[in-house]
């Protein structure tokens, strides 16, 4: 098990042995704020964007159902007529071939799975580096009409200025132990949310008592939600999608059922919640989760065999360039078609509440940008 996995878990069980660590988060709590305040002050230079820049990220370590707001808020400025594009730093892609456009060709290994999932569900204009300012250069280069930079992450990447700042809150999680790193699982501290604008997945139980107290740490909360919506599961292999090649494989085309047994198999931020969606559409469970970002392998998911494996739509983007690369190495076997056969996705499409439309516009209007109201 990796030191990752390991403190994952004992992050999420509030194991007791964390607070030893709690000088280190003391010390990681100072350096955060001496950083903070040096930007606030002009003692380390940052990055204003010739355009608008909204920043979504959140304050806590793991999945925070970011990336399917991040699709959602695309799709709908797209539907609106605002020209958006989106940049990211392109973790687990190849740095030293950044920055780079993302583009339908581009796959995990090149510039991060996430990127890859946001521009093979928007086709948005994104381009991806470590260094923010130069993402945004090279995507306005290629993009010179964009309005608007969505921001994947970069919450605490103080060196780009933004405009409008989104912090997601999953509330399924909460706050663990209310601890920074690494005693708790929190890359800043609770005060971070006040007067933020936090988008809560899954609404928080506050209690009205800490609402009226103003020195608690608690968020209040309003009504900027939204949750994850189920869609119909997939096969992950596609073979009539234009870039994959046609395999052979033992496919089943009937999806698994309500009520059988299911391999969910995770790589991303938070799996419980993957888990528990499964469960809650009236599957049998039996969970594997892996570290975020995990690099998989065909060999190893070999061993799921009696069950259809179920995955997120992050995972199967790096599942899927897998497939596609070895069927470009070789004749694949009988043992990896019928792999390909047991392999389905479980698409979730984020389910905003109404005033974090409105939210939207009103920010959106004050730095010049009219919705123009194409929806349907």
């Amino acid at each position: 098990m990796s030191i990752e996995t390991t403190v994952t878990r004992a992050w999420q069980r509030q194991a007791p042995w964390l607070w030893l660590l709690l000088p280190v988060s003391w010390l990681y709590g100072l350096v955060i704020r001496l950083r903070r305040y040096a930007y606030k002050s002009k003692w380390l230079s940052s990055y204003r964007a010739p355009i608008p820049v909204m920043v979504i990220g959140n304050i806590s370590v793991g999945g925070s159902g970011k990336t399917p707001l991040i699709i959602e808020l695309v799709d709908y400025l797209q539907k609106q007529g605002v020209r958006a594009g989106v940049i990211s730093r392109g973790y687990g892609g190849d740095s030293s071939q950044m920055p780079a456009l993302v583009n339908a060709g581009s796959t995990p290994n090149m510039v991060g799975d996430e990127p890859c999932l946001i521009v093979g569900m928007t086709n948005v204009p994104m381009a991806v580096s470590p260094n923010r300012e130069q993402a945004i250069t090279t995507l306005l280069v290629s993009h010179p009409d964009l309005q608007l930079i969505v921001a994947d992450d970069g919450l605490q990447h103080y060196a780009l200025q933004r405009d409008i700042e989104w912090i997601v809150v999953d509330a399924a999680r909460g706050f663990g132990n209310e601890q920074l790193l690494p005693t708790g699982f929190l890359r800043e501290p609770m005060s971070r949310l006040k007067g933020a604008n936090v988008i809560y997945h899954d609404q928080l139980e506050v209690d009205p008592a800490d609402e009226a107290n103003e020195g608690s740490n608690k968020a209040q909360i309003n009504h900027l939600t939204m949750h994850m919506q189920a869609e119909e599961m997939q096969q992950l292999w596609q073979p009539a999608s234009s870039d994959t090649p046609t395999i052979d494989s033992q496919t089943n085309s009937t999806s698994p059922k309500k009520g059988c047994q299911v391999y969910a198999v995770s790589g991303i931020g938070y799996p419980q919640r993957f888990f528990d969606t499964l469960t809650s559409l009236g599957f049998d469970v039996i969970g594997y989760p892996y570290p975020d970002h995990y690099e998989f392998n065909l060999t190893e998911l070999l061993q799921y065999q009696d069950h259809p494996v179920v995955v997120t739509s992050k995972d199967a983007v790096k599942i899927r360039a897998l497939l596609v690369k070895a069927t470009a190495d070789k004749t694949l076997s009988n043992e990896y078609k019928a792999l390909i056969g047991r392999l389905w996705v479980l698409p979730v499409t984020a389910v905003l509440s109404e005033d974090c439309y409105q939210l939207l516009e009103s920010q959106l209007k004050k730095l010049g940008i009219d919705v123009k109201h194409n929806l349907a």
